[in-house]
């Protein structure tokens, strides 16, 4: 939930996950056929704050776990 973030740090965290939605799809061409291990989370940094993420290729999804404003 991102209730109370400031709008500019929303914007920044669409733009960066859609980067790593991107990244997800050329290396995860099969997505739902996946068989591997899901990748490890990572942390992305925006100006505005940051966020954490998990990729999951068998769900065709990357979530956003908790982001935080500074």
């Amino acid at each position: 939930m991102t209730a109370g973030a400031p709008p500019v740090l929303i914007v920044q965290v669409e733009e960066k996950a859609a980067e790593l939605v991107r990244a997800a799809e050329a290396l995860h061409i099969h997505g739902e056929a996946y068989e591997g291990l899901s990748p490890q989370g990572g942390t992305a940094l925006v100006a505005n704050g940051m966020f954490v993420y998990q990729v999951v290729p068998r769900h065709e999804r990357v979530y956003i776990l908790q982001v935080t404003a500074w």
